[in-house]
């Protein structure tokens, strides 16, 4: 009976996926298993039609946990939600944010908010254009606001275009040469206006799309004759984050190099710039002391040109700090463990913003033990005030006037952004608005919402502890009888660096209001939590993650949480790596739905993009530890229910396919 949903997305989804056992089940043990589900299935659909109708608010129908009739449906969960690809305000207050939709097949559009709130929102970006980057494969920083003028990188060219932001009918004029297809990307870039030109990175790949040459480069925004980009600073593997000061003669910037990832080590540098706008002289600000391991992030000046900073440097925490230009040092601004500043996996986050009205104030967000705090960081007293917020993870954080637009969300709010006014000491909230929602429909939901709860659970790994948030079964017209246990669904994040959050997700909803439990896991690896803890995962990887999401399934049924004969996996990308592996060398869970997951990391290694093509040297280790991690390699050890999803392009997993379809072929021939 828990199985049922599974199996029956398995059969009802064949065009789009398989369901697989291993060579040691045979076919009749395979149609049994499959008679069974069904049987449930539909024991279940006829025990909710008889039901439904006594039901009432008052009273609750007894049924089997998995069995329960909820409306949110796959129709509701694939529609829902917008999603956010940054904010940012002009020169006359007015906020921007760009909005990708799934009703115009992901297109992304830049809109632009009305001083009055009450009045409806207007596209900024025409019907043929979606603003989107493909640079460093996964984007972000699409596009910058200055005074009227919108900079935008289009996603079917990979074009810089410019646009008024003011006239209705004015049309995007392009920056960069047409290359005969999108073979140059361009993001996180920033207005110097002094000089009249754009300053972005560069990711060109011309020459090769699995070693693409990065830059910094300056891009004219005035004549009537489209130039080549100007390289300002090149010669390393990866770039983000150029931001100019208020002067226009120096630019800050991050750099690394393989093999590292920009959160195991990068560099801040700043160049100073000659009149004729080339950078000729470069300071090493952090990451250049070899005695000194840190991953500096995102640079920002004030206006009084201070040169401010996250790193995590000694702590091992993303924390604040500045430069003392006069004897090139750092000096930290406030310290705590925490993490100020999210792994670097897209461009163009915004994590702090610096008060303008109170320039010895940043406004900022940090994350501590699985939940986001907005805070107040006075730079002259060292001081932290925490302001009062509904959301409980937050993001990016834009400055208005006089107020602040942060996104963020919680358990019961979409992702969204909420004008937050401050009183004029900006030491309290005044008034918390919601300006715009992903999903503004949800809360006709509401009551069949789980509230995610934060669970700390032992590893493994004596004395060490890994988090989570479980989501128990929650139904307003059903509940289970007292001597059922639920059946669990534990999800595995992709990455692996990076950190599920504790958010209205409608993926989640539509499980656990069927009667499901769902458990979403940050092992050991995730970010959120410093880097000790991130770093866990190095040369483990197919190891720490598989342990941990074990044990919190094993954890979760000593607590009598979830049934131990009714645990499942799922994951995507990374995540489903980790589901993959956690089935085919672990008996921990009874059945899998791998979503677009890694079965060779060999295969991964030599097909990936330039920005991760050096990724899995430090997460596995050698030729010998990649063939054994390998799921691909040990597909008889596969002894439950599978389903897998897999893009027709995705060709990482299409030997894996093939290999996993002959073996399953074989099996059913042998057990004729």
């Amino acid at each position: 009976m828990a199985l049922s949903a599974i199996t029956t997305a398995a059969i009802t989804t064949s065009r789009h996926s398989i369901l697989s056992h291993s060579p040691s089940v045979s076919n009749l043990t395979l149609l049994i298993t499959t008679h069974r589900l069904h049987y449930h299935y539909r024991h279940s659909r006829k025990l909710i039609t008889t039901t439904m109708a006594s039901s009432s608010p008052d009273h609750k129908t007894t049924a089997p946990y998995g069995s329960w009739h909820s409306p949110i449906t796959s129709d509701v969960v694939s529609g829902a939600s917008k999603g956010l690809g940054g904010t940012a305000v002009d020169s006359h207050g007015r906020l921007f944010w760009l909005e990708s939709r799934p009703t115009e097949a992901g297109r992304s559009v830049i809109v632009k908010g009305d001083k009055d709130e009450n009045k409806e929102a207007i596209d900024v970006t025409p019907k043929e254009f979606s603003v989107r980057t493909v640079a460093q494969e996964y984007g972000g920083g699409a596009f910058s606001i200055s005074g009227d003028t919108v900079v935008f990188s289009n996603y079917k060219d990979q074009r810089l275009y410019k646009q008024s932001t003011d006239s209705k009918d004015s049309a995007p004029v392009p920056l960069t040469p047409d290359y005969g297809g999108p073979l140059v990307s361009y993001a996180d870039g920033v207005f110097d206006t002094s000089l009249n030109r754009f300053i972005t990175v560069m990711e060109d790949r011309r020459e090769s799309s699995l070693d693409a040459i990065t830059s910094i480069a300056s891009i004219e925004l005035g004549g009537n004759t489209i130039q080549e980009p100007k390289v300002l600073v090149g010669g390393n593997d990866f770039y983000a984050f150029p931001r100019l000061d208020a002067s226009g003669k120096k630019l800050a910037w991050i750099e690394w190099s393989h093999p590292n990832m920009p959160w195991d080590k990068s560099q801040l540098w700043v160049g100073y710039i000659s009149d004729t706008g080339d950078v000729y002289k470069r300071v090493c600000v952090a990451g250049g002391d070899s005695a000194i391991v840190e991953s500096p992030t995102e640079p920002k000046w004030s206006d009084e040109g201070e040169l401010f900073f996250i790193t995590d440097r000694k702590s091992g925490f993303w924390n604040l700090h500045r430069w003392v230009e006069s004897d090139n040092t750092v000096a930290p601004i406030y310290s705590l463990e925490a993490e100020f500043a999210r792994p670097l996996w897209v461009f163009g986050m915004n994590s702090y913003e610096i008060i303008k009205e109170q320039n010895n104030l940043i406004a900022c967000t940090y994350r501590q033990k699985g939940r986001s705090y907005l805070a107040i960081v006075d730079k002259n007293k060292s001081t932290l005030s925490v302001l009062e917020s509904p959301f409980t993870d937050l993001m990016n954080i834009t400055s208005g006037v006089k107020c602040l637009y942060v996104e963020g969300a919680s358990g019961v709010h979409p992702m969204s952004i909420a004008k937050v006014s401050l009183d004029e000491q900006a030491s309290k909230v005044i008034d918390f608005k919601i300006v715009w929602s992903s999903s503004p429909t949800i809360s006709e939901y509401k009551s069949y919402f789980s509230s995610p709860e934060f669970i700390e659970f032992p590893t493994e790994v004596p004395g060490e502890v890994a988090y989570a948030y479980y989501y128990p079964p929650t139904n307003p017209v059903y509940q289970a009888s007292q001597d059922e246990k639920p059946p669990l669904l534990l999800k595995s994040h992709g990455g692996p660096t990076a950190e599920t959050r504790g958010i209205l997700n409608l993926n989640i909803q539509f499980w656990t209001s069927r009667g499901w439990a769902f458990v979403d896991v940050n092992y050991g690896g995730s970010t959120g939590y410093g880097r000790a803890f991130r770093e866990r995962l190095l040369k483990r990887w197919g190891m720490v993650d598989v342990n941990d999401c074990c044990s919190c399934a094993q954890f979760l049924v000593d607590s009598g949480k979830a049934d131990g004969e009714r645990l499942c996996i799922t994951g995507g990308s990374a995540g489903g790596y980790t589901t993959l592996a956690a089935l085919a060398f672990k008996k921990t869970f009874k059945a899998g739905a791998s979503l677009y997951g890694v079965a060779d990391l060999k295969l991964l290694k030599e097909e990936t993009h330039k920005f991760e093509s050096r990724y899995m040297d430090n997460l596995v280790g050698g030729e010998k530890e990649f063939f054994e991690r390998s799921p691909i390699n040990f597909v008889d050890q596969f002894s439950c229910p599978i389903i897998l999803f897999q893009g027709l392009e995705d060709k990482v997993l299409e030997a894996f396919f093939c290999y996993l379809f002959t073996v399953v072929k074989l099996c059913l021939i042998n057990s004729l």
